[in-house]
């Protein structure tokens, strides 16, 4: 195991820069998950750790020591692609061994090895397998335990689960987590998907425009976002956003009775508010509309409210599963003055 550091990491390629300054600290052991929507340099980020694009500025640190110059098969790193990456040819045995083909290990301690893998993953009844005969799931066991073999200081995992299916991703993120429960790893793991990044991560980094945006816990990042851009990412649905003003600490919300909700500049703001915080009673009241759409969700339904335009549009509300309010009705939501969250409405940068 050890530790991660990119510092004043830089990337351009020709005149266009997409990495503007990458600082990063991540502890031994821990599990970092990379998240954010395309092209925002998380996988770019990635393959300059692994070394397999160069650095244009700024320097990779793995366990204390400057990587940029090293081939990838000398920076003590094993990477898990998107695409699986394994030989069709090639039993379970043989594609779980071929991370140890250059190990110098006697033929006894490579065995012993590939069996101590294999049993981790629950895949010692499947060694003899051919890869068209596995599942999806068992197939990007194979990939990892490729990785694991070798025992790297430092494990990537570009995209892993995205080829999967919607149940077999929830199966995969809970064993990639207990693997890493078990063996204890450092990991830098990409995803688009901010609900893995939730449920997987130590610490998630939100980045966008090849700059980071926030780095937390996953409590951290969703209760205390950053600006909007982290606040409406992470959740879903996303937050809403509600234009309102500031005088002499009240905030009057898309148009309303000022409200002494909260201390903040005078001036424009947004204030933001998650759909599980936005209900039909309780708190205090934010805004009236109409009800639109309605997803039943089982225990509760998502209702979709159009409150005019100077609320900016429709926003989206929490209502009881069994008695929701019907399409077409007016309604009242309110929320908890502690459950909002208040934005610079140029900036985005939260109001603390």
């Amino acid at each position: 195991m050890a530790t991660l550091a990119l510092r004043n990491l830089v990337k351009r390629y020709d005149k266009t820069e997409v990495l503007h300054g990458i600082d990063l600290e991540v502890a031994d052991g821990e599990f970092v998950v990379f998240v954010g929507p395309s092209g925002c340099g998380k996988s770019t980020t990635l393959r300059m750790i692994a070394g397999l694009e160069e650095v244009t500025q700024g320097t990779i640190e793995i366990g204390g020591r400057v990587v940029n110059n090293l081939e990838p098969k000398d920076r003590d790193i094993a990477m898990v692609f998107q695409n699986y990456a394994i030989y069709p040819h090639m039993t379970v045995r043989k594609n779980i061994g071929f991370g140890l083909r250059t190990a110098k290990m006697t033929k006894l301690e490579k065995s012993a090895r590939l069996e101590e893998v294999a049993a981790i993953l629950d895949m010692t009844d499947l060694l003899e397998r051919k890869p068209s005969q596995l599942s999806g799931g068992q197939r990007q066991r194979v990939a990892i335990g490729r990785a694991m073999v070798r025992d790297p200081a430092v494990f990537l995992f570009d995209e892993p689960l995205s080829n999967l299916d919607a149940q077999l991703r929830t199966q995969m993120r809970l064993e990639i987590k207990k693997l890493h429960q078990r063996v204890g790893n450092t990991i830098v793991f990409v995803t688009h998907d901010q609900v893995e990044a939730m449920t997987m991560a130590d610490r998630i980094v939100i980045m966008k425009d090849g700059h980071i945006q926030q780095v937390g816990t996953p409590a951290e990042v969703y209760h205390s976002p950053a600006n909007a851009f982290v606040a409406r990412f992470i959740g879903a649905p996303s937050m809403n956003m509600l234009p309102a003003t500031a005088k002499d600490g009240a905030i009057s919300i898309a148009g309303g009775a000022p409200l002494d909700l909260a201390r903040a500049p005078d001036g424009v703001l947004n204030v933001g508010v998650r759909p599980d915080d936005l209900v039909l009673t309780g708190g205090v009241p934010i805004l009236t509309g109409r009800v639109t759409v309605q997803e039943p969700l089982g225990n509760e339904t998502l209702i979709y409210v159009d409150a005019g335009a100077q609320a900016g549009g429709e926003v989206i509300a929490k209502a009881d599963g069994r008695t929701p309010p019907a399409v077409g009705s007016t309604v009242t939501l309110h929320a908890d003055p502690g459950a909002l969250h208040l934005f610079d409405a140029t900036t985005g940068v939260t109001i603390r």
